[in-house]
């Protein structure tokens, strides 16, 4: 796990900057031992959500204890229960702390922000099951998977 952490440095940097900008303006910030991650809630310069850089997670609620739609359901590509926000975004983090620097050119190669993104899908299936937060499973691997 440490090293996990030190890999992901430069996007947590990236975060603390954003977060400690957010502060500026309003934010709050607070340790999540579960996520691993430092949360700067009420974030006021982005859409709506969260957004997850190395161990940092910025969001605009008060709290990532809410639920939110899959990025499949909210295409219309399936039909899926509500998942934890807190969830999805520790998928996050364990995929930066594997990742360290490679994770945001993978992700944006792989679509960025999408229901078409490998990244965001593991993440999604990570909240729903608590497991899979691995973008490149074997099911994706051979085609299958969700879509």
């Amino acid at each position: 796990m440490a090293f996990g952490v030190l890999w992901t440095l430069p996007n947590t940097l990236l975060g603390l900057l954003a977060g400690g900008i957010g502060l500026t303006t309003g934010a709050r910030a607070r340790w999540r031992p579960r996520e691993l991650a430092l949360v700067f809630a009420r974030m006021p310069w982005f859409s709506p959500g969260a957004l997850t850089l190395g161990n940092v997670i910025l969001h605009t609620g008060d709290s990532l204890d809410v639920t939110c739609a899959t990025y499949a359901h909210r295409a219309g590509h399936a039909v899926e229960p509500q998942v934890l926000l807190a969830d999805h975004e520790r998928a996050h983090v364990y995929q930066y702390m594997v990742l360290g620097p490679l994770f945001l050119p993978l992700y944006l190669l792989c679509g960025g922000v999408s229901v078409h993104n490998r990244f965001e899908r593991a993440a999604d299936r990570y909240a729903c099951h608590g497991a899979g937060w691995w973008p490149y499973s074997r099911d994706e691997a051979i085609g299958g998977g969700r879509r």
